[in-house]
């Protein structure tokens, strides 16, 4: 699965995303830290009457197999 920021890097002529390669990496990143904050918060809340511990390592793994399995 691909990211939204990847689907439009794709989407870019080669020229343009070669202009705005920082920028796409970037954006990259801001788009990973925001999935894994989400990821971090759902599972920060009660499951089943026990708080989830969170773990930025078990939110970047799913990130990883999410959207790195390509």
């Amino acid at each position: 699965m691909k990211t939204a920021v990847e689907q439009l890097a794709d989407n870019l002529p080669f020229e343009l995303k070669f202009l705005l390669m920082t920028e796409i990496e970037q954006a990259k990143e801001m788009e990973k830290q925001q999935i894994m904050a989400a990821w971090n918060n759902r599972a920060g809340f009660s499951e089943g009457g026990f708080l989830v511990y969170t773990d930025n390592r078990i939110a970047e793994d799913y990130y990883n197999e999410t959207f790195k399995s390509e």
